[in-house]
C-alpha cells in the first residue's frame, strides 16, 4: 500500500461495511482486542501461548497496564473542522506517517512460520515503522531486506560480551536501520510463572537466536561453530544474553559505537529520564516490557506524565541545547490495545506509541495478512478517535484533552 492513509479512518470503515453489506464478508480478523487474543491463543501451542501472552509473577502489572488507561477520560471538542487530519510525527530527525511503530517482539517463529519477516512485510506495505528485535528468528539483515524503504529501528539487548553488543550495533547500522533502541529492563529475564511451569525457554530450542548464531563476535566466542555443535552454542547464548552489570557506561559505549540515534527502552523512573537527557541520548521509551519483567511495578501509562515532565525539566536545566542535538523523543508502550489508548498516551506527552501484542496476535492467526489487518484496524480506530475528539492533528494533543478520574 503506497498511501498509508488508505489504511485508517473512514476509508477503512467504509471498506469493512461495503464488504459486509455487498459481499457478505465480515472482517478477517477479530476486531475486539480480547477476541483477537482469544483467537490467537487457539492458533498457538501451549508453550507459545504462555510465552506470548504471559507476564511476570501474578501478572498484576500486565493487567494494570490496560486498566490504568481508564484513569484518564477524553474530553471531546465539538464544531471543529476535522475533515482533513494529519497523523504524521517527527522524531530523532525522522518523519513518520503515523505516531505508531510496531514494537520489538522476539521469537516470532514460535507464533507463525513467517515470523519477523512476515511482520516486516506487513509494516512495509503500510508504511509503518518496524522495530526489529535482537531476539528475532531471522537475522537483522534479512528483516531489513523485507522492510525495503520503510523505516526500521533495531532493538538491542546489551550482551554480557561487549564485543557482541558492539557487533550488533555495527551490523544494524550497516543494514540500514535508522536508530538503536537499547532495552534496559531485561538484564535477565523476569520470573514468568507460565514459562517456568512449562519449563519452556524457546532459545534452547533454537528459536530467536538468528542474530547471535550469525554474528562474527558471538561465533568467535564458541569452541565449535553452531553448525557443528548447536547445543553448545545455544547454552553460550543463554550465558551471554543480558548483562546484569549493565549501567550508564554501557549506554555510553553504545553511543560511541554508532552515529545513529540511541533511545532507552524501559524507562519508568523520572530520574532515569533526567539522566538520559544529561547523557545526550536521543530519547526514551516509557515501558515496563508489557509487564513481563517486574510484577507489581507501576503501569507504564501512570509513569508517563512524570517522565515527560522530568525530560522537560532536564532539558530546560541545560545551559544550552547542544548544537545538532536539539531533539529528545518520548515514546510509549505497554498496554496499548485501542485507538483511544494511543490518543491518551499522546495527550500525556508521548511522541509516538509502540504496538506489541496485538499485531503478534494477528501474526498467529493469519501471518503477514493478519498483522496487516490488525494494524489497519488500529490505525482506523486511532484516526477516528482523534477526529471525533475534535482534533485534526496529533500535534494538537496535550493534557488539556484529558480529564483525570480516580
Amino acid at each position: 500500500m503506497d498511501d498509508p492513509s488508505e489504511a485508517y479512518g473512514p476509508n477503512r470503515q467504509r471498506e469493512v461495511y461495503a464488504s459486509g453489506m455487498l459481499a457478505d464478508q465480515r472482517p478477517e480478523m477479530p476486531v475486539s482486542p480480547d477476541e483477537l487474543e482469544e483467537a490467537a491463543m487457539e492458533a498457538l501451542s501451549e508453550e507459545a501461548r504462555a510465552y506470548v501472552a504471559g507476564s511476570a509473577g501474578g501478572e498484576d502489572t500486565a493487567d494494570r497496564n490496560r486498566e490504568a488507561f481508564r484513569r484518564w477520560r477524553i474530553l471531546p471538542r465539538m464544531l471543529q473542522d476535522v475533515a482533513e487530519r494529519d497523523l504524521s510525527v517527527e522524531m530523532c530527525g525522522q518523519e513518520f506517517p503515523v505516531p505508531v511503530l510496531l514494537a520489538p517482539v522476539g521469537v516470532q517463529s514460535i507464533i507463525h512460520e513467517g515470523g519477523e519477516l512476515a511482520s516486516a512485510r506487513a509494516a512495509q506495505s503500510l508504511g509503518v515503522p518496524f522495530v526489529s528485535s535482537s531476539a528475532a528468528s531471522a537475522t537483522m539483515e534479512d528483516v531489513a531486506d523485507e522492510l525495503g524503504d520503510a523505516t526500521g529501528w533495531f532493538q538491542l539487548y546489551p550482551s554480557a560480551d561487549p564485543d557482541v553488543t558492539e557487533s550488533f550495533v555495527n551490523r544494524a547500522e550497516n543494514a540500514g536501520y535508522e536508530a538503536i533502541v537499547i532495552t534496559l529492563d531485561t538484564p535477565t529475564m523476569g520470573w514468568r510463572e507460565r514459562d517456568v511451569a512449562n519449563a519452556y525457554l524457546p532459545f534452547l530450542d533454537g528459536e530467536g537466536v538468528a542474530n547471535y548464531l550469525s554474528d562474527p563476535a558471538f561465533r568467535d566466542s564458541l569452541d565449535a561453530p553452531p553448525e557443528e555443535d548447536e547445543q553448545a552454542a545455544l547454552w553460550r547464548f543463554v550465558e551471554q544474553f543480558g548483562d546484569l552489570s549493565m549501567d550508564w557506561e554501557t549506554v555510553e559505549r553504545v553511543r560511541g559505537a554508532t552515529d545513529l540515534p540511541v533511545l532507552l527502552k524501559g524507562t519508568l523512573h523520572p530520574e532515569d529520564a533526567r539522566e538520559a537527557v544529561r547523557r545526550d541520548v536521543d530519547g526514551v521509551v516509557v515501558s515496563n516490557h508489557g509487564g513481563r519483567q517486574v510484577d507489581g511495578a507501576i503501569s507504564a501509562v501512570e509513569a508517563l506524565p512524570d517522565v515527560v515532565r522530568a525530560v522537560g525539566d532536564a532539558r530546560s536545566a541545560k545551559d544550552a541545547v547542544d548544537e545538532g542535538h536539539d531533539e529528545f523523543a518520548v515514546l510509549f508502550d505497554s498496554g496499548i490495545r485501542r485507538g483511544a489508548d494511543a490518543v491518551k498516551a499522546l495527550a500525556l506527552g508521548a511522541d509516538a506509541v509502540l504496538l506489541g501484542r496485538p499485531y503478534v496476535y494477528g501474526l498467529a492467526i493469519d501471518g503477514e495478512n493478519g498483522v496487516r489487518e490488525v494494524v489497519r484496524n488500529f490505525l482506523a480506530d486511532l484516526d477516528l478517535t482523534l477526529a471525533l475528539s475534535g482534533y485534526d492533528s496529533v500535534a494538537e494533543l496535550d493534557e488539556s484533552v484529558l480529564v483525570e478520574r480516580d
